[in-house]
């Protein structure tokens, strides 16, 4: 592809890094913000800037957060009895998006993974573990909602068993209303709505 401009092809270039974006959309989102005024363009980059360098963690469960406490952790009328462990923050986007769960996360940070070389010490499950055998620790509950695919199997069967530490605590599980290899991120608002409610209690 011929560029006119070589900021252009720099721009282009780097868009097309994201994901789900090629070559074409990048060129037209690059030819879109120059033809933008530049209050749009100043804000978008504004943006994205503040959004990497400012943004922060949250201290008990990792998810993004603008403070050291997220709003779901900080909020008093939520279920803290209850953890929902998941992979990804893109989860804790979609389990709330369902309006069916009111307890607080825990976010590991990714699955179990030995093939690209991501072992139990490369995730948030040390923390986890610390926040639910503190003691006077709330925690009742342990959700495991991680996508039922080989590595987020391994990863649930593993917190299983170090769970199992903590006979006081429950564990349980999403409902197979999500498909075995399936992405939670994917599955419709109502499919894992239902699978929260009817969670499983895991055997010990």
């Amino acid at each position: 592809m011929e560029f006119p401009s070589k900021l252009i092809e720099n721009a282009v270039g780097e868009l097309a890094k994201l994901p789900g974006i090629g070559r074409k959309t990048a060129l037209r989102l690059a030819l879109h913000l120059l033809k933008a005024d530049t209050d749009t363009t100043s804000s978008l980059a504004e943006a994205l800037a503040k959004m990497r360098f400012d943004i922060r963690y949250c201290q008990s469960c990792h998810n993004i957060s603008d403070t050291e406490e997220c709003g779901i952790c900080a909020n008093k009328l939520r279920d803290h009895s209850t953890v929902c462990v998941v992979s990804d923050i893109r989860d804790v986007i979609a389990i709330e998006n369902t309006g069916q769960y009111q307890g607080v996360y825990h976010v590991l940070g990714g699955v179990i993974s030995p093939i690209e070389g991501i072992g139990p010490a490369d995730l948030h499950i040390d923390s986890l573990l610390t926040r639910v055998q503190t003691e006077g620790s709330e925690v009742k509950e342990i959700i495991l909602a991680i996508s039922p695919t080989m590595e987020g199997d391994t990863t649930a069967f593993y917190l299983t068993r170090r769970l199992r530490e903590t006979p006081e605590v429950h564990i349980s599980s999403i409902a197979r209303g999500i498909p075995v290899g399936g992405e939670l991120e994917y599955a419709d608002e109502i499919t894992l709505g239902r699978s929260i409610v009817e969670r499983q209690r895991q055997a010990r």
